[in-house]
C-alpha cells in the first residue's frame, strides 16, 4: 500500500508503469491529503479501479480474504478497519487459499 501525500501524480502513474512492468496484480493507494483509497487491479497490460462491494468494502481478487475498509481507513478507525480485516479472513476462500498454499508449499522439494 503506498500511502501518497504530496507525490499523488507520481504514486497515479510512474510507480503503476514500474509495478505494471513488473506484473504486480493489484496496487492500493491511500491518498491521505484527498481522504481517498484506490484500489488497482492489473487485467491484461492495464489497471482498472477495483470498486468496493455495496458495503463499501473493498476485496481482493488476487488474495481471498483480503478485505479492506476505506472509510474507516481514512477517518483513523484502525479497530473498524481491523474488524473488516478479519472477517475476511475467516471466509471459506481464504481458508481455500491458504490450503492450496499449503498444498503448494508442501509439493515443493526441500533444500
Amino acid at each position: 500500500m503506498e500511502v501518497a501525500a504530496s507525490s499523488v501524480s507520481y504514486d497515479l502513474h510512474v510507480k503503476l508503469n514500474i509495478y505494471r512492468r513488473n506484473n504486480v496484480r493489484e496496487y492500493v493507494v491511500w491518498r491521505s491529503y484527498d481522504q481517498q483509497v484506490d484500489w488497482f487491479i492489473l487485467r491484461g497490460d492495464e489497471y482498472d479501479r477495483l470498486l468496493p462491494g455495496s458495503d463499501s468494502i473493498y476485496r481482493s481478487e488476487i488474495f481471498p480474504g483480503l478485505w479492506l475498509d476505506p472509510t474507516a481507513l481514512v477517518r483513523g478507525d484502525f479497530a473498524a478497519v481491523q474488524l473488516i480485516a478479519a472477517r475476511g479472513l475467516a471466509t471459506p476462500e481464504h481458508a481455500a487459499f491458504v490450503a492450496n498454499l499449503d498444498a503448494i508449499a508442501k509439493s515443493q522439494p526441500k533444500a
